[in-house]
């Protein structure tokens, strides 16, 4: 690009500023060009002490989550998941990446757990694929979809208690790729766990279609 083209393209990216300044993903506040995650909220968080990044669900399936799902995440995570931010799937990215790495977590392929078609046309993007793809994509590994979302069962946000999800999520996967996944460590990644509900019936499809192991990873868990 040439010298003016160079000093055009400065200009152009300040003008788009003045019309629309980036905000913090957490806080939503005015952060700085180029700057997805203010200062304050880059010091805060990952908020879940590493030393408790790591729960067992019920079914002893280890999952892990740099984030608390509460105030400004629980805030974000539903700009994400209903307001068209499909880009701060690359934010959160960040800290799977992170939390990944802190706890010397390894796998042969990721996947993640898929909407129904008729919630993805609504919505016009897997919130949790894009999850997965970028930690796929900075780690060199497969990211493969072995499972598909076969009930449109009501979102378990709505569905009560533990119990209550439980009987909701039950038979609303199937497996795919059984070939690719037989014999596999699968890393299942979503936006939120809270009960476990889901992400267990969607481990208990994969080794139930030949997978060896699955660890589960989400941006945020319930504050207990």
């Amino acid at each position: 690009m040439s010298e003016i083209g160079t000093v055009w393209s400065k200009l152009w990216d300040s003008f788009l500023e003045l019309l629309y300044p980036t905000r913090c993903c957490f806080c939503h506040r005015l952060s700085g060009k180029g700057k997805p995650v203010c200062k304050f909220c880059r010091e805060k968080y990952p908020d879940v002490p590493h030393e408790q990044q790591e729960q067992k669900l019920r079914d002893g399936t280890k999952c892990y989550s740099p984030l608390y799902y509460a105030g400004d995440v629980r805030r974000s995570l539903l700009r994400y998941k209903f307001e068209n931010l499909s880009g701060y799937g690359a934010i959160y990215g960040e800290f799977l990446l992170k939390c990944l790495d802190e706890n010397e977590i390894s796998c042969d392929s990721i996947t993640w757990v898929p909407l129904s078609r008729a919630r993805l046309r609504r919505r016009g993007y897997d919130q949790a694929r894009l999850l997965a793809e970028v930690i796929a994509k900075a780690k060199g590994i497969a990211c493969e979809a072995y499972l598909k979302k076969i009930r449109n069962n009501p979102a378990q946000s709505g569905s009560g208690g533990y119990e209550a999800r439980r009987a909701n999520a039950a038979g609303a996967y199937r497996s795919r790729q059984e070939e690719k996944l037989a014999g596999k460590s699968i890393l299942l990644v979503d936006d939120i766990v809270t009960t476990g509900a889901t992400a267990m019936e969607c481990a208990r499809t994969l080794r139930k279609a030949g997978a060896k192991s699955v660890t589960v990873l989400t941006v945020a868990r319930r504050k207990d």
